[in-house]
């Protein structure tokens, strides 16, 4: 049996800093390592490759999965913004691993490397749904950002981000959220909450820029240290109608608008349809690791089939777009997503794999208390109570700090000096975890993720 325990808050950390008033002061610097400041990990030192709206093409797609096999560990790893990490570098390969990146694109400003985080919707364009071209805004933004000395500041944690219409960009709560809604038009806000500021959408990435210099400003005047918006003190954080008359000086008309969207899911893995008859494919990175292997299968079959790009996905996928219907292609959709799945690859939603993640663990993290991917991986291959689709994500932490867990609810798999604990997560939620020895840990863990995420506490 399982034994019910209460929960103990986990401590400060990279993740969220909490108080009554919104977050608890820093008191480091910021240590989020890039491409070229790299962290000293067990395992080698590990370099976070951003890569904006997830958009690559195959010859960058390509030299990345160089760079992993001759400097690295031969992985690449996918992080929740949709970025790209090596791990396992030797030491004094940071010369030579910027400069490749340098000649691929991949770091057009060495001062701006690691404030280049800027999700957007993955299937924009591909699906028929959403209201704008939000990979035209990311490639604008990044370059107005790399041009901005003063967007230096940011922390290599503030995040863009960028939604088509659909709410799925938006559930992550960027700093700065800017939304397609239709008709030319753009919503801009804060951490995706009401009210916004309508804008002309050709105005957008302007906008969200002088957005980001606006929470500078504000955290300078308060003499704060937060790295993120959602942790100024709520009475710090710039407000919309002040960002609207920054706007209107920068010639920027904005005019407030309420955030209304639908709650967008993630993207699935499995065959995209859209218009036109194109059929993209959307697999999943098990445990949001690829070998370099499945990386370089990944990049043909974008050659061949779709567009010669890749999109990496804020939910540690890939979405490979399709040709238009009636140009030579070789095999369907079907037959190419098949061959991913036969190489490892989640490419469907009734995978156990599917909404599965993991941090490091032993022995690439010293913090860790355990081999998390391993016992991930065991537990997932056992999980006989997997319910497809509708089942919770699951993430498996090997310390309290939890680097790289999902946002919303989720099922929480923590290592502890005696085991693991098990615990259903919801916002604002109350929670309690289970402690799970080895052998229970695979039926606690798909109890857990076929169970009702718990209701929000009421706020009244």
């Amino acid at each position: 049996m399982l034994a019910a325990m209460s929960v103990t808050p986990s401590s400060p950390s990279d993740r969220e800093e909490t108080t009554a008033a919104g977050r608890a002061p820093r008191v480091r610097g910021d240590a989020c390592p890039g491409a070229l400041r790299l962290h000293a990990a067990d395992d080698g030192a590990l370099a976070r490759v951003r890569v904006p709206a997830g958009l690559l093409t195959t010859r960058q797609a390509l030299v990345l999965a160089e760079l992993a096999e001759e400097l690295g560990d031969g992985n690449l790893d996918l992080t929740s913004r949709g970025n790209v990490q090596l791990r396992g570098l030797a030491g004094g390969c940071g010369g030579a691993l910027g400069e490749r990146l340098r000649e691929a694109g991949l770091l057009p400003s060495d001062r701006h490397e690691r404030v280049r985080n800027v999700a957007a919707s993955p299937l924009c364009g591909l699906d028929g749904a959403g209201h704008g071209d939000v990979q035209g805004w990311a490639r604008e933004l990044d370059g107005l950002l790399c041009a901005n000395p003063e967007v230096t500041e940011l922390s290599g944690r503030f995040l863009f981000g960028l939604d088509d219409g659909r709410g799925d960009i938006a559930a992550l709560a960027p700093d700065v959220t800017l939304i397609a809604v239709g008709g030319g038009r753009a919503v801009l806000c804060y951490a995706a909450a009401s009210p916004g500021l309508r804008i002309a959408a050709a105005d957008g990435p302007r906008a969200a820029v002088l957005a980001a210099e606006w929470f500078l400003a504000e955290r300078r005047a308060h003499g704060a240290t937060a790295w993120r918006v959602r942790e100024l003190p709520v009475e710090h954080r710039p407000r919309v109608d002040a960002l609207g008359r920054r706007l209107a000086a920068a010639g920027i008309a904005a005019e407030p608008a309420a955030v209304a969207l639908p709650s967008g899911a993630p993207v699935e893995p499995g065959l995209v349809d859209g218009p036109g008859g194109t059929t993209a494919l959307s697999v999943g990175a098990p445990l949001g690791r690829l070998t370099s292997a499945q990386w370089r299968l990944l990049a043909r079959t974008a050659v061949a089939y779709g567009s010669g790009e890749l999109r990496v996905t804020p939910w540690r996928g890939i979405v490979v777009p399709g040709r238009p219907a009636g140009e030579p292609s070789g095999p369907g959709a079907p037959a190419r997503l098949a061959a991913l799945a036969a190489a490892g690859l989640v490419a469907s939603a009734a995978s156990p794999w599917h909404r599965a993640g993991a941090c490091a663990g032993r022995p690439g993290c010293a913090k860790s208390l355990a081999d998390v991917r391993a016992d991930a991986a065991a537990c997932l291959v056992a999980d006989p109570g997997h319910r497809g689709p509708a089942g919770l994500p699951v993430y498996w932490s090997g310390c309290e700090r939890r680097c790289g867990r999902p946002g919303g609810s989720w099922v929480d798999v923590l290592a502890t000096a005696d085991g693991y604990e098990v615990t259903v997560r919801a916002p604002a939620a109350g929670t309690t975890a289970r402690a799970a020895s080895a052998a229970e840990l695979a039926g606690a863990v798909a109890a857990a993720r076929s169970a009702p995420a718990p209701a929000r506490a009421s706020t009244a």
